[in-house]
C-alpha cells in the first residue's frame, strides 16, 4: 500500500483524512502526543516546530504522500498583535510546514510523490482580525506555487477549505480572547463591535461549518485521481469569497465584507 504523511492529525481535517487513507493507505499520523494518533494509523510524534522531530522524518524509508496539515489560528486587531503572536503564527503555518516537506522531499521524489499543502479561503482574501492566520495561509499558498513550479517529480496541490467545524475555531477564540484581554479600553471601543461579530461567527462555525469529511474526501480524491488539479476548494462560502475577491473591486469588496461584518 501507499505510504502518506498526515501532519496535525489528532483532530479536525487531519484526523478525518487520516482515517479516511488508512483502508487504502499506510498513514504515518502526524501527532503532538503518540495517543491522539487515529485508529488504523502508524503514530509518529510530530511537532512541526520540534527540529528533532522534523529530522527524524528523513529516516521513513518510503513515502509516497504528504498532506501538510498542522496548523493554528491567531486572530487580532494588527494594532494590537502582539509580534510574538506573529511569529508564532508563521512559525507553525508556513516555516513547519517548509520544514517537513524539506524533510521528506527525497523519499517523495524517489516515489514520484504528492505534496497537498492545506491552506485556506483565508488564503485568497483577509477577513479583519484574521490578518496573521491569512498572513500565513497567503504565504504558504506562494510557497505552494513556487515549489509547484520547481519540481518536475513531485505533484504540488493546494485546498482551500472555507468554514469547517473543527477544534480551530475553539482555540483560536481562547488565543484571540488572551490577546483581547490586554487590549487598552481605547481599542476595545475602536475594535469592540467588530470582535464581537467575529467571535461570535467563529464560536457558531466550530458546530455549523462543514464536516471535516467533506474536506478530507477531497484531500484523498487529489491524491489518487489521475490528474490532479493545482488548486481545490472546498465549500460553498469558500467558493463565494473567491468570487468575491476574484471579480468585485478592492473597495467594493471592503464596503461589502464591511456591511456582512456589522463594520461599517
Amino acid at each position: 500500500m501507499p505510504t502518506v504523511l498526515v501532519t496535525g492529525a489528532s483532530t479536525g481535517i487531519g484526523r478525518a483524512t487520516a482515517l479516511a487513507l488508512a483502508p487504502t493507505h499506510t498513514v504515518l499520523a502526524g501527532v503532538r502526543r503518540l495517543e491522539d494518533a487515529p485508529p488504523g494509523t502508524t503514530a509518529l510524534e510530530l511537532d512541526v516546530t520540534n527540529a528533532e522531530h522534523v529530522a527524524a522524518l528523513r529516516d521513513i524509508p518510503r513515502l509516497d504522500a504528504l498532506v501538510n496539515n498542522a496548523g493554528i489560528a491567531v486572530t487580532s486587531p494588527l494594532e494590537y498583535l502582539p509580534l510574538d503572536e506573529l511569529r508564532r503564527q508563521l512559525e507553525v503555518n508556513v516555516i513547519g510546514q517548509l520544514a517537513v516537506i524539506q524533510a521528506v522531499m527525497a523519499q517523495l521524489r524517489a516515489a514520484r510523490g504528492r505534496i497537498v499543502n492545506v491552506s485556506s479561503i483565508g488564503g485568497r482574501m483577509a477577513l479583519p482580525l484574521y490578518g496573521p492566520y491569512s498572513a500565513s495561509k497567503f504565504a504558504l499558498e506562494a510557497l505552494s506555487d513556487a515549489l509547484r513550479r520547481e519540481q518536475r517529480d513531485i505533484t504540488v496541490i493546494v485546498v482551500e477549505p472555507g468554514a469547517i467545524a473543527t477544534p480551530i475555531w475553539d482555540r483560536g477564540i481562547a488565543t484571540a480572547d488572551a490577546i483581547w484581554d490586554a487590549v487598552p479600553e481605547d481599542g476595545r471601543q475602536r475594535y469592540g463591535r467588530i470582535v464581537t461579530t467575529l467571535r461570535d461567527r467563529a464560536k457558531e462555525l466550530g458546530t455549523t461549518g462543514l464536516p471535516a469529511e467533506d474536506a478530507a474526501a477531497v484531500i484523498v480524491n487529489a491524491l489518487t485521481t489521475s490528474k490532479p488539479r493545482a488548486r481545490y476548494l472546498i465549500g460553498r462560502q469558500a467558493k463565494i469569497q473567491a468570487t468575491i475577491g476574484r471579480f468585485l473591486p478592492d473597495r467594493a469588496s471592503d464596503a461589502l465584507l464591511g456591511r456582512l461584518l456589522n463594520n461599517r
